[in-house]
């Protein structure tokens, strides 16, 4: 387990820099409210009740896209969250923000703007140059302490996740700490019984990492997704391409077809492919194709069949251990949402330890229906979760070991 201080050994009455993940979706300008707000909320509140002075750093999409935007409506939704007033500044480091910092009274909270509106937070750069950056020289005189909460950026080496701690006293919040624990899991802890993956998602990368990596590990492989529809063209299916204006096969395919040939062919009897799919039928409902009746690809495929899921449900059940990275199928419609929430449902009624993530595939016990707690860790993060499970370094969690 990692050797980083927590908010357990954080002395009283300090004024402490915060950094959180908020990043949400953005749709027609407003801050949608979702998962992460409500798990950084502990940490925010448990600060806050214990009389520190909060200040928060997160960012919000990056400069150019549509999602770039200001963090004054993450304040409001925080809020709610959190259940007390949280203050903002729209500004980050310079006089207002510095003015506003050292105006805070025992138990107060502020949130500055996006980081990313700062030139020195993107570029991927060592943490001892992003601490001698004016933005971390700016801000790190006026706090007691740094803690990072946001595990789902731990892989970045930006100038508010890794230049602080070189600077302060550094510790790990709520969500750090647990999902840092959650996601090591696969790379620290030892399983009796079968332990299985559920692989999709939209990147052939992301699951050819985890099979090198866990391969040794992980006893079933069950895929679905994009991913596992690149994983049957490779089988010799005739699907795993792009049809109509898409755009997400052919590159994939051509960067990564021999690796997961060899793949098929070095770890077959631990892959589970889709015996079916399924796609928008002529009356716009969910029609479903086997695939040995498949003779050519002329329309997208959505989904997990059936079959398919008939056949995964068993695999789950007789697990130990089971950890979930991607989804199966384009479970925001709900047509397609059977694959996805049909393993999700068998784990949830299985006693094992399950770790659920990757990207937005969390999304999906809130959207369905199911509970959170009949799960062992639902994860808010994407690539650090990727990360985690291959025991690759976080270099967020780095510098708190460092510190």
């Amino acid at each position: 387990m990692s050797t980083f201080k927590t908010l357990d050994d954080l002395d009283s009455d300090q004024r402490v820099l915060v950094r959180l993940d908020l990043n949400s979706p953005v749709e027609g300008g407003e801050v949608q409210d979702n998962r992460r707000f409500e798990r950084h909320a502990e940490t925010v509140r448990e600060l806050a009740e214990a009389g520190h002075r909060v200040v928060l750093m997160a960012h919000q999409g990056r400069p150019g896209d549509d999602d770039f935007v200001s963090l004054e409506q993450h304040a409001d939704i925080l809020a709610e969250h959190v259940d007390r007033d949280v203050q903002f500044v729209a500004d980050t480091y310079g006089d207002d923000a510095i003015e506003a910092i050292e105006s805070l009274e025992s138990g107060e909270i502020l949130l500055l703007e996006n980081t990313r509106m700062c030139d020195d937070e993107l570029p991927e750069e060592e943490p001892e140059e992003k601490a001698e950056t004016e933005f971390v020289q700016a801000l790190a005189p006026l706090f007691d302490a740094y803690v990072n909460d946001a595990y789902s950026a731990a892989h970045r080496s930006h100038a508010s996740l890794v230049g602080f701690p070189l600077e302060l006293p550094a510790y790990a919040g709520r969500v750090m700490q647990t999902e840092y624990e959650a996601n090591s899991a696969m790379a620290t802890r030892e399983f009796d019984g079968q332990v299985t993956m559920v692989v999709g998602g939209t990147k052939a990368t992301d699951v050819i990492d985890v099979m090198n990596n866990l391969g040794e590990k992980v006893d079933r492989f069950l895929l679905g997704g994009i991913a596992g529809e690149l994983f049957l063209r490779a089988a010799g299916h005739d699907v795993g391409f792009d049809v109509d204006d898409m755009d997400l096969f052919d590159d994939q395919w051509e960067e990564n077809h021999e690796t997961i040939e060899s793949l098929i062919e070095e770890r077959g009897d631990q892959i589970s492919l889709a015996d079916d799919l399924a796609y928008e039928g002529p009356e716009g409902g969910r029609a479903e194709v086997n695939l040995e009746d498949l003779e050519e690809k002329d329309r997208p495929y959505l989904d997990v069949g059936a079959d398919t899921i008939e056949a995964y449900e068993p695999v789950i059940h007789d697990s130990e251990a089971v950890f979930v990275k991607g989804a199966l199928g384009l479970f925001e419609d709900e047509r397609f949402s059977n694959g996805t929430v049909g393993v999700l449902r068998a784990i949830s009624e299985t006693e094992c330890f399950s770790v659920v993530g990757g990207g937005d595939t969390s999304r999906a016990i809130e959207m369905y229906g199911l509970d959170e707690d009949d799960f062992g860790h639902v994860s808010i993060a994407g690539g650090a979760y990727i990360r985690a499970l291959t025991g690759a370094s976080l270099v967020g969690v780095e510098m708190l070991e460092r510190n």
